[in-house]
């Protein structure tokens, strides 16, 4: 059974009709974002944004050539994936797949989002990342990198919209956890389809 763990509920729940709740997949490389992330739009009937197409040429070859990326060189990015949310119309439903990785960068997204947010945390044990990075192919983020994203990873925070689950389940049975815990919580997003025919 997928393992959810689920912060207490803040601004997230108290969204306004006419305003749908942003979700961000977020987690270290190798955890499944991409994968989960689009699954999960498709379910809510949303759009799905992959973050790392928002990169600069720069970063995408700094990360290619080994080297983590800096607070400095992640700024400008956070900003483009905020403003993904803030020029979206709010009723509309998106899905952003995005490392988000430490508590700084989830509040600037936050501040920038102008609408509430919800974070999954995709996670899971190092050595079950490292095994996915190595079957991955034609991807910029090598898995030497995979140290340094660990190292950065902060965990949501009590007062942070969101859930955390085991990615050692298939992004299938990740996804339904995920909707059945959104349910559980009523939030309800534009397209989203009847539970019953999930």
């Amino acid at each position: 059974m997928t393992t959810v763990t689920q912060t207490p509920p803040a601004s997230l729940y108290r969204a306004s009709e006419d305003v749908t709740p942003g979700i961000i997949v977020m987690g270290a490389a190798g955890c499944g974002k991409s994968t989960t992330g689009l699954l999960l739009a498709n379910a809510l009937g949303g759009a799905f944004i992959d973050a790392d197409n928002l990169h600069p040429a720069i970063s995408l070859a700094k990360m290619a050539s080994g080297q983590p990326l800096t607070d400095d060189d992640r700024w400008p990015w956070l900003h483009a994936v905020a403003a993904v949310f803030a020029k979206a119309d709010s009723r509309a439903t998106a899905v952003i797949a995005c490392s988000a990785l430490r508590r700084v960068y989830r509040d600037l997204l936050r501040a920038g989002a102008e609408r509430p947010l919800v974070f999954v945390h995709l996670s899971g044990t190092r050595n079950l990342h490292a095994e996915r990075l190595r079957g991955r192919t034609g991807h910029f983020m090598p898995p030497t990198l995979l140290d340094s994203q660990l190292a950065l990873l902060e965990p949501l925070q009590p007062d942070e919209d969101g859930v955390v689950v085991d990615i050692a389940d298939t992004p299938e049975v990740i996804v339904d956890a995920v909707l059945r815990t959104l349910r559980a919580h009523r939030v309800t997003v534009v397209g989203q389809q009847d539970p019953q025919n999930i």
